[in-house]
C-alpha cells in the first residue's frame, strides 16, 4: 500500500498568523495532534504539534532551567525556548523542518520516517503542494483492514514440520542452539533451550506464521546463561 492509498485527504490547516490560542482550540476541537501551516500561496511552511505547545507560559508548563544549567546554556537555545513559550502566533512556535513524503511512498518506508524521526505524522506532496497527511492512525487503519497473507498449506505433518523449521531458520535471530519441532495432526510442538524470553515468543510467531499450523504447544525453556555460550 502507497500513501495515495492510506492518507487523509480532508486535512485541518492554520496559516502563520493564527494565534496559539486559536490553534490550541482547533486541536481540541477537532480531536488531532497536529496541523500543517500553509502561507497565503498554498506552500507547507512548517506544522504544529501538541508538542510545540508543551512548554507555554499560559499553562505555567514554561520550561525552567536551573541557574548552572542556564550558565552551560547556549543564548540560541534559550531565545528559542523563549520564543516556543511566549510567541503568540503559529509561525513563532511551528517545527520548520516538516519530514514529507510523496503519493506514492510505502507505508513501510512511513513508518520507518515515523520511527526514526520520533514522530506522528507526515504531510504528503505531490509537485510542491500537501495533498494529504499520514499518521500513525492511518497506518493502524491499514493494518486493521489488511487480509492476513496466508501461503498454500502443506500437504502432511511431515512437509509442515519442515516448512516451520525453514521459517524459523531463515530469521536472523534464530539462536544456534537446537530446537526440536514436531507436528502431529497440523498441531506443532517446540522443545529446547534459548536464551531469552524473546527468542522463545519469536520462535512461536514463526511457527505461527506459517500456513496450515493449528495450534503452538511451547515447552521452550529459558537459560539465560546461554547467552555467553552462544
Amino acid at each position: 500500500m502507497l500513501a495515495k492509498d492510506v492518507m487523509t485527504r480532508e486535512v485541518c490547516t492554520v496559516n502563520p498568523d493564527t494565534s496559539v490560542t486559536e490553534i490550541a482550540r482547533t486541536l481540541v476541537g477537532r480531536h488531532i495532534s497536529a496541523v500543517p501551516v500553509m502561507d497565503i500561496k498554498g506552500r507547507l511552511c512548517g506544522i504544529v504539534s501538541e508538542g510545540d505547545l508543551l512548554r507555554r507560559v499560559e499553562s505555567g508548563t514554561e520550561r525552567r532551567r536551573s541557574w548552572w544549567l542556564e550558565l552551560l546554556s547556549e543564548n540560541r537555545d534559550l531565545a528559542h525556548d523563549y520564543v516556543k513559550s511566549h510567541g503568540q502566533t503559529a509561525k513563532d512556535v511551528m517545527t520548520q523542518k516538516v519530514v514529507t513524503v510523496g503519493e506514492s511512498a510505502g507505508i513501510a518506508e512511513i513508518a520507518d520516517l515515523l520511527e526514526h524521526h520520533h514522530i506522528k505524522r507526515v504531510p504528503v506532496m505531490r509537485d510542491g503542494k500537501m495533498v494529504g497527511i499520514v499518521s500513525r492512525a492511518n497506518l493502524l487503519q491499514a493494518l486493521a483492514t489488511a487480509s492476513p497473507r496466508r501461503a498454500q498449506a502443506p500437504a502432511d505433518d511431515r512437509a509442515l514440520r519442515e516448512a516451520v523449521i525453514k521459517s524459523m531458520k531463515s530469521q536472523p535471530w534464530t539462536p544456534d542452539l537446537t530446537v526440536n519441532v514436531t507436528v502431529e495432526k497440523g498441531e506443532v510442538s517446540l522443545y529446547g533451550l534459548v536464551s531469552s524470553e524473546d527468542e522463545r515468543q519469536a520462535l512461536r510467531v514463526a511457527a505461527e506464521e506459517v500456513a496450515g499450523v493449528g495450534k503452538v504447544r511451547d515447552h521452550l525453556s529459558v537459560n539465560t546463561a546461554l547467552r555467553a555460550a552462544v
